[in-house]
């Protein structure tokens, strides 16, 4: 397994030097957001290697001193190595519907923020709610702790699991108060993520056609 990460990493880092060389602006490429995901994902697979190789020469003077540095240098690589998931990351250069993704999500940040400003503001609304509702059923709740709101930053996860119609039915209102609340949730959660879908849509689909007529004209300049 080895082997085979070194061979896709030392790859993907000469392709990655060579379109650097290649760039007219070296400061745009830097700016890039795929380059700074390759960059991210090719990193620490060099400082993972650096560092072990590190290690092992440090092992018996950092044993002298403790298990306490080598505990948190295991930590970090650990965190680096998770990083090679950005590896799929690439998959978006070569993919007209992950560019497509990527492009639309960039240019629905204000909706997205006001969709999550909703959900906060709603959150905040029903948790407390829920949570008065289901108070008074103090006998159940100590039968049946899993189902208990005991307070209201606890009730959080639960505000959010109903407004998305997620549902995982790990807390469950009993009473007709909490019942009530849980159906006005619910239905403002649906319009709550109605409202900038269809933003959200037409920049998606603006954005398909864009890239595709760039593609379109690409593929007939080099077309002989």
């Amino acid at each position: 397994m080895f082997v085979v990460e070194s061979v896709c990493v030392g790859w993907f880092t000469l392709e990655f030097v060579l379109r650097f060389i290649n760039a007219q602006s070296k400061l745009a490429f830097a700016r890039g957001p795929l380059n700074i995901i390759d960059a991210i994902a090719i990193l620490p697979y060099y400082v993972s290697l650096v560092v072990d190789i590190g290690d092992e020469s440090q092992e018996d003077v950092i044993i002298g001193a403790g298990r306490g540095y080598l505990d948190k240098l295991s930590l970090v690589l650990r965190l680096l190595r998770a990083l090679r998931i950005l590896y799929v990351m690439r998959l978006a250069r070569h993919s007209l519907g992950l560019q497509t993704l990527g492009l639309t999500i960039q240019r629905s940040i204000r909706e997205f923020g006001l969709l999550l400003l909703f959900v906060c503001v709603a959150v905040a609304l029903f948790s407390p709610l829920v949570h008065l509702a289901e108070s008074e059923l103090a006998p159940f709740a100590a039968t049946h702790p899993q189902h208990s709101f005991s307070s209201i930053p606890a009730s959080y996860w639960w505000a959010i699991i109903s407004m998305t119609t997620v549902g995982y039915g790990d807390m469950v209102p009993r009473s007709m108060p909490g019942q009530i609340v849980a159906l006005i949730s619910i239905l403002s959660g649906i319009l709550i993520m109605a409202f900038p879908a269809t933003s959200i849509f037409h920049t998606f689909s603006r954005s398909y056609q864009e890239l595709k007529q760039e593609y379109e004209g690409l593929r007939s300049f080099l077309s002989p």
